[in-house]
């Protein structure tokens, strides 16, 4: 019996935007903090699995 394997080939987007997972930037908890431009975010992931993001 001959089996042959199949492969595929994954084509990224064309426009590639950086990809992070929540719990890390959260280090394994449910808050973090994002700065941007002198402004404080907080990011959490709330008892759902949805994330929020306040100023």
């Amino acid at each position: 019996m001959n089996v042959h394997a199949m492969t595929s080939t994954v084509i990224p987007p064309k426009n590639h935007l950086p990809t992070y997972d929540a719990s890390d930037l959260t280090k394994g908890g449910d808050q973090a903090q994002i700065v941007l431009n002198d402004q404080v975010y907080n990011l959490r992931i709330t008892r759902a699995g949805k994330l929020i993001l306040t100023k």
